[in-house]
């Protein structure tokens, strides 16, 4: 791959999503001061102190944003892990083995998809601790079921083809035929899917902080900070929209890496089958 067939869109991309990975990964290091370290007054203004002003309660916005970009990737990422781990196997498991479990397995996806993922979060959050652990849990198992709709469809097409046919032929069992033949074929939708399910989960998790059932003070995540902050939009203090700002960054930036990514993929097997 030469670096100068990258388009601009995949550099923008790769460079702000790699400023915010680096960003959370290094903020023990990086940021000026502690996470809930008081430094200063309320929402004092941005200075050469506090680049990014202070919050409600005198914390350094900078330090509080690194901190709560490294619980808000931490979270995203491990629940889009986990929905595409149970989702893409349990896809690929349905259309490969059909008959009854396809059609348990699909009818219990819709039970599930058929109550709004928010309503559904809500209650199991109400009435449960709201840890790393649960809510990684909450949101893998809810995010699943749209990897498991895609992945079973993509499966189903594939799982028809003549070299999967052959491969049975040849007497491959059904691990080999899912890992093996089902799954290179179906990465450029999952890779696709990836991107909007990591950025799905990031506004996901932003919104149950936002309604107090997601990361719990003094914690800090984006979705968090815009609920404490939010006050103070009313005095024109801009302390909220920039955690809200830095969710619409990365929303973009990780979509533009999964484009990128998807039309190389795309284009590869293009090249191959020629």
């Amino acid at each position: 791959m030469s670096i100068a067939r990258i388009p601009l869109s995949a550099w923008i991309g790769l460079i702000l999503t790699t400023a915010f990975i680096l960003g959370a990964i290094l903020a023990p290091v990086l940021a000026p001061y502690g996470n809930t370290e008081i430094i200063g007054g309320v929402w004092e203004p941005m200075s050469a102190k506090h680049w990014l002003g202070t919050d409600n309660i005198g914390r350094d916005l900078l330090s509080r944003m690194m901190y709560g970009g490294r619980t808000t990737l931490l979270i995203a990422g491990l629940a889009t892990a986990l929905s595409f781990c149970m989702g893409s196997i349990l896809g690929f498991s349905a259309a490969v083995i059909g008959g009854a479990f396809d059609m348990i397995v699909s009818r219990l996806v819709d039970l599930l998809m058929a109550i709004p993922s928010l309503i559904f979060a809500l209650v199991i959050l109400s009435v449960s601790p709201s840890t790393i652990t649960t809510l990684v849990l909450v949101m893998g198992v809810l995010d699943s079921t749209r990897v498991y709709r895609l992945s079973r469809a993509v499966a189903v097409d594939i799982n028809a083809m003549d070299f999967v046919e052959a491969a049975k032929l040849r007497g491959e069992g059904r691990i080999w035929i899912i890992f093996r033949e089902i799954l290179p074929n179906a990465l450029s939708p999952l890779v696709a899917e990836l991107g909007l399910r990591f950025i799905f989960a990031v506004l996901f998790l932003s919104t149950l902080s936002f309604l107090g059932l997601g990361v719990q003070p003094p914690a800090a995540d984006w979705g968090g900070m815009v609920k404490e902050n939010k006050d103070g939009i009313v005095f024109g203090i801009a302390a909220a929209l920039i955690p809200a700002a830095a969710i619409a960054m990365m929303a973009i930036s990780v979509n533009l890496v999964a484009d990128w990514v998807l039309n190389r993929t795309t284009d590869l097997k293009g090249g191959r089958g020629g």
